[in-house]
C-alpha cells in the first residue's frame, strides 16, 4: 500500500498579475470599512447576488454567489486592521480560474484622501499560455469595474 503524504490543491498562481487602484475622496478608515469588509464585497460588485460567511477572521470562508449562477469560495489568509490590508485565496469557483490569490489595501493620502488597491494574481483553469491575454483582460476589467464602484460610493 502507498504511504500517503500531506498534499493540497491550494497553490500560488503562476499566470497573470493585475492591480486596480483608485484614489478616493474620503478618510482611509471609511474606505477600509467598505473594501476591507470580507463579507461585504456585494456592496461594490453588482454582479454578486449575496455572500455567505463561515467563521470569522483569518481562515474564515466566504461564498460569493453571482446573479448569473456562478459561485466562488474563498478563504481569508491574513488581515490587519491597523495597516488596512487583507489577503485571500480562491479554493473553489465556477468562473474558469485555476488558482487565485488577492489582496486589498487602503492607504491614507491625506485627511480626506485615500487609495484603495486590489491586487490579483491568477491563472486560467484551461487554455494555458494562449488563454492568458484574454484571461488577464477579464480579471483586470472585473477589478477595475469593482474599484470604479468603490469610487462612486464616495464621490
Amino acid at each position: 500500500m502507498k504511504t500517503l503524504q500531506p498534499d493540497t490543491l491550494i497553490q500560488n498562481p503562476q499566470g497573470c498579475h493585475v492591480v486596480s487602484s483608485v484614489e478616493v475622496p474620503a478618510q482611509a478608515e471609511s474606505v477600509w470599512a467598505l473594501v476591507g469588509n470580507f463579507a461585504g464585497f456585494d456592496q461594490f460588485i453588482p454582479a454578486l447576488s449575496h455572500i455567505e460567511m463561515t467563521g470569522e477572521g483569518v481562515s474564515s470562508l466566504r461564498k460569493k454567489f453571482f446573479k448569473d449562477g456562478n459561485l466562488v469560495v474563498e478563504q481569508l489568509n491574513s488581515r490587519d486592521e491597523q495597516e488596512r490590508y487583507m489577503t485571500w485565496t480562491t479554493i473553489y469557483n465556477t468562473l474558469g480560474v485555476r488558482h487565485l490569490w488577492a489582496a486589498m489595501t487602503v492607504e491614507s493620502l491625506g485627511e480626506d484622501l485615500s487609495r484603495a488597491t486590489w491586487t490579483i494574481s491568477a491563472e486560467p483553469a484551461q487554455g494555458g499560455a494562449e488563454a492568458l491575454a484574454g484571461f488577464r483582460d477579464f480579471v483586470q476589467g472585473f477589478a477595475d469595474d469593482a474599484m470604479g464602484n468603490v469610487l462612486k460610493r464616495f464621490a
